[in-house]
């Protein structure tokens, strides 16, 4: 199967500006700079969206900046990385996403991921494998609750994406922070996001954005099951325990996948 966007052609955002307040990090540093395994949580990203051929990698910075710039340096990847400011890194995330409004409209297809996420090469394949050019990753083995972002669906249409869904659904799975959009979606969601910045909304979440396209035309988005692959999200101290001493092994044992 030939994928709709080639990842050559493509470019991959990735949001690591945020502080991490929920962490309780000691030391402070960014939450992309944890380390699993000797390597940091950028490296895993970067390595991995090298190893695959994307051709451009923007992030957008905030807290932790010079940090983050020594490890793309001590990579060997300052020519390959774009460094995107977002100097209001305390306001919500979608303020992270419209700070990348040139790479939205660039006319490219985009892969959009959020930097706190421990995962294998295997997540990153799954934006490339389906022919859909606007999908999002959902694993429906998952922990109820507020916290998981859900994308919720119904008679097999998206018809929600939130923490906490309005309208009915069949069943649901938690999003993993990882999609890919087509040229004309990504522009379309530089424009959303511009929306919420012109209203003062700056408290807002990217989810709102992309959840807003997916509410207009719901037949342009297809989401990829990844149940099967092990992963986590970190925001808390005890996510950080459970990467180390459960996803990580599986990772560092080969096992892409969950048991």
């Amino acid at each position: 199967m030939m994928p709709a966007i080639r990842p050559e052609d493509s470019i991959a955002i990735l949001l690591v500006a945020g502080m991490g307040r929920r962490l309780g990090n000691p030391d402070q540093r960014p939450k992309v700079l944890l380390e699993f395994g000797g390597k940091t949580l950028l490296e895993r990203h970067l390595l991995a969206l090298r190893a695959h051929g994307v051709g451009t990698i923007a992030l957008t910075v905030g807290y932790g900046e010079e940090a983050i710039r020594r490890e793309v340096g001590r990579l060997g990847l300052t020519d390959q990385v774009r460094f995107i400011r977002n100097s209001r890194y305390q306001d919500g995330s979608l303020v992270s996403l419209w700070a990348q409004r040139e790479a939205l409209r660039s006319g490219s297809s985009i892969l959009l991921m959020d930097g706190d996420v421990l995962c294998g090469n295997a997540m990153i394949s799954r934006l490339f494998s389906a022919e859909a050019e606007n999908l999002l990753l959902v694993d429906r083995d998952f922990r109820p609750g507020d916290e998981p972002v859900k994308i919720c669906f119904r008679d097999g249409r998206i018809v929600d994406f939130r923490k906490m869904p309005e309208h009915e659904f069949d069943w649901c799975g938690e999003s993993v922070g990882f999609f890919r959009f087509s040229a004309a979606q990504a522009a379309a969601l530089a424009d959303a996001c511009s929306a919420y910045m012109h209203q003062g909304r700056t408290d807002t979440e990217y989810e709102e954005a992309i959840r807003d396209l997916i509410l207009a035309a719901p037949d342009r988005f297809t989401a990829v099951d990844v149940s099967d692959l092990p992963w986590t999200e970190i925001d808390f101290g005890q996510d950080v325990d459970y990467a180390r001493e459960v996803i990580l092994p599986k990772l560092e044992n080969g096992h892409e996948y969950r048991s």
